[in-house]
Parts: structure tokens; C-alpha cells; sequence
């Protein structure tokens, strides 16, 4: 039985080039604190993917995941707070967010399960 779960979320980013190409650097090289708060919430698998300046990404989580937990230790965690300040400078909010809010969740509108 699979206890993973898909969740698939949307940001945007600022339309200029050059800061596209930065962002994409920083991605290259994750800091390995956020590769560990990414791990130890719960996920498993976390791709990123972009078109123009809309990024998508896909994590696959287990069952001890959440986004409340995520958020909760990310908000005591003093790098992961300075790599999303960090990121901030890359990043604008998607048409429909509220304010203050980065990432948002996709609805998911289609499945096709071929088992």
C-alpha cells in the first residue's frame, strides 16, 4: 500500500532574466540545511520545475507529513528563515495569493491510473 502522498504547488517568479539565472544557481547547490528541513518534515521527493517565470513543484511526502508541522519548524529554524528571506528577492506571489503567501497549492483537476 502506498502511504505516499502528492502535493503540487505553484509560485511565481519576478520576470527578469538575470534573476531567473541567479535563482536557478541557488538551486543547483541547496543549502544542505534545507535539504535536511525538507527530509526531516517528511518528504521524500521534491522536484521543481519552470515555464517563463512560473515555477511548479511536486513533492511526494510520507504519512508524517504536513504543511502546519513544515511550517511550525521552518518558522524556528533560523536558516531555513534566512534562505526563504533570500529567496523572496526571486520570488513574487501568484495571482489569487494571499498576502504574505509564497507557495500555493494546486488543485489537482485530472488522474489517470493505469493499474
Amino acid at each position: 500500500m502506498n502511504t505516499q502522498k502528492r502535493y503540487c504547488l505553484a509560485l511565481d517568479l519576478k520576470d527578469d532574466p538575470a534573476l531567473i539565472a541567479e535563482y536557478e544557481k541557488y538551486h543547483q547547490q541547496v543549502w544542505p540545511e534545507i535539504i535536511e528541513s525538507i527530509k526531516d518534515s517528511g518528504i521524500e521527493k521534491l522536484d521543481i520545475y519552470r515555464v517563463t517565470n512560473r515555477l511548479f513543484m511536486i513533492i511526494e511526502a510520507n504519512e508524517s507529513f504536513s504543511f502546519e508541522k513544515k511550517s511550525a519548524a521552518d518558522s524556528v529554524n533560523p536558516k531555513v528563515q534566512q534562505w526563504e528571506e533570500l529567496m523572496w528577492k526571486f520570488q513574487q506571489a501568484i495571482p489569487g495569493s494571499k498576502p504574505g503567501e509564497k507557495w500555493m497549492l494546486m488543485k489537482k483537476i485530472f488522474f489517470l491510473d493505469e493499474e
